[in-house]
């Protein structure tokens, strides 16, 4: 597959790293991490490595969460460079209707800085309150929460703030963040598919809810890089992206964690002097100013270890002139980088079980995903899971040691308030890996590709019986796994 960018390729060698480097980050992210699923480096403005590991692939958008911040972040400084807005607008100017009727003194002394800064005076997330809100207007909600402190002083990261800025944006613009951010951000940067959530007022989420492609979080960081420059034209003013991604409050005291370098205007420092917008599971855009670098990843991380792999194998050996081209390298890379793929279920195509169940009807259960019937068609090298539910038939084929891609609508398996795909039914797009692990058990390894997230189907059939247990690699909350029964009429 192809994959058009706005941007130079160029080897690593031309470009100060070595492809061994390369080679080595790549092998540390598959044996220390699970999983990585795409990332694009770029240095001196050029592309030296991308990879996607099957079943991601490079052109599909990927659910970015937190990420989504930065995004919101530039929103606002487009607004103030087209003196729409500025920093030290009151918030009550902004929502005049929206306000409590006695507002406190710290909420009339919040600002548009605040917001950005994640210093609005709070110590909680006010996002809990407002996302149980459903039908009333988030803004309002967020104006009636107590706020402990004065605004600027304590820094305490909560997604609500985030929301606000989308609601100023929507407000001041007169229609959905995404929109305004078209013609100034996204199609100047080659952004196509960008997808946000919106809140049920229709109001893009801000804090989350973005999905773009890997190489649309490395021209976002490329851009910010170049101060505001993309292709001879200025997209944002330098000034904004000096401000927004220094240091505009303490958000820790350790030297060794790169989450408690201080925080800008809705982006993290980091150590080495690097900054980055960052989301759950792993979502990174890191720019690193002193090396002229930018690396994108895209991930389904428990942990956000990834950045110790950066700063092992990338950042030390990354130098300021040209090294000897190194065909032998830069083959084994490009040959690495060809052949990602996440890994696969272990165990054998077939077993003895499977030619007594496969086409077999398992009635299930009363359970709350609303499924009705399983049935498993068991081949050597493919097995097609069928499920009946509300929605109708769910067709989802397993490879063997391969990744089979299609798209299904299931229900949720928990109720995580961040992660749309398991609380809409879908069609959501999978790639689904399955092998026996012993003869009465079949495990599927199902990633929905457009998210962070998989499931896991250990598939047990005892006589006429079947049980599912299903297992998500992680969620905002608690990791539960759930039981599904069945079996034969």
């Amino acid at each position: 597959m192809s994959l058009a960018f706005p941007l130079p390729y160029g080897t690593p060698e031309a470009h100060g790293i070595s492809s061994a480097a390369i080679s080595a980050f790549v092998a540390g992210a598959e044996r220390g991490l699970d999983a990585v699923h795409g990332f694009m480096l770029l240095r001196h403005g050029h592309i030296i490595a991308k990879g996607w590991w099957e079943p991601y692939q490079p052109l599909e958008p990927h659910a970015v969460f937190s990420l989504s911040k930065s995004f919101t972040s530039t929103a606002i400084g487009l607004l103030i460079a087209e003196g729409r807005l500025s920093l030290d607008v009151p918030v009550l100017a902004i929502f005049p209707d929206e306000a409590p009727p006695e507002p406190s003194a710290n909420l009339k002394a919040m600002r548009v800085r605040h917001l950005l800064s994640m210093s609005t005076g709070h110590t909680f997330d006010t996002m809990v309150a407002m996302a149980g809100q459903a039908d009333r207007s988030w803004v309002q909600v967020f104006l009636e929460q107590p706020i402990e402190h004065e605004p600027g002083k304590q820094f305490s990261y909560q997604n609500g703030a985030t929301y606000l800025l989308s609601a100023i944006v929507h407000k001041l613009s007169g229609g959905r963040m995404l929109d305004y951010l078209q013609s100034r951000l996204f199609r100047p940067l080659g952004i196509a598919n960008a997808r946000w959530e919106t809140s049920p007022q229709g109001i893009d989420t801000g804090g989350w809810g973005l999905s773009v492609t890997t190489a649309d979080i490395a021209a976002f960081g490329q851009l910010y890089l170049q101060e505001g420059l993309w292709r001879g034209s200025r997209i944002l003013p330098q000034a904004w992206v000096e401000q927004a991604t220094s240091l505009q409050i303490s958000n820790g005291s350790s030297a060794t964690s790169d989450w408690e370098q201080g925080y800008g205007y809705q982006f993290f420092r980091c150590r080495y002097g690097a900054y980055m917008g960052a989301g759950a599971f792993g979502q990174y855009c890191l720019v690193m100013p002193a090396q002229d670098a930018v690396l994108a990843i895209t991930a389904g991380l428990g942990d956000m270890l990834v950045l110790d792999l950066v700063w092992e194998h990338l950042l030390p050996v990354m130098g300021s002139a040209p090294l000897p081209e190194d065909a032998t390298a830069q083959t084994a890379l490009a040959n690495k980088l060809a052949s990602l793929q996440l890994r696969t279920p272990q165990g054998q195509p077939l077993s003895t079980t499977a030619a007594r169940v496969s086409g077999q009807h398992f009635a299930m259960t009363e359970n709350r995903q609303g499924i009705k019937e399983i049935t498993f068609d068991f081949g050597f090298g493919e097995t097609l899971i069928t499920i009946r539910n509300d929605q109708g038939e769910q067709h989802i084929a397993c490879g063997y040691e391969r990744w089979l891609i299609g798209a299904a609508s299931l229900g949720p398996i928990d109720n995580s308030s961040h992660y749309a795909a398991l609380r809409n039914p879908g069609p959501w797009k999978v790639g689904a890996s399955g092998a026996w692990t012993d003869e009465s058990t079949y495990s599927a390894k199902l990633w929905w590709y457009e998210t962070p997230h998989a499931w896991t189907l250990t598939c047990r059939f005892e006589r006429d019986r079947l049980t599912v247990q299903q297992q998500t690699n992680f969620t905002m909350g608690p990791s539960e796994a759930v039981l599904l029964q069945g079996r034969l009429p």
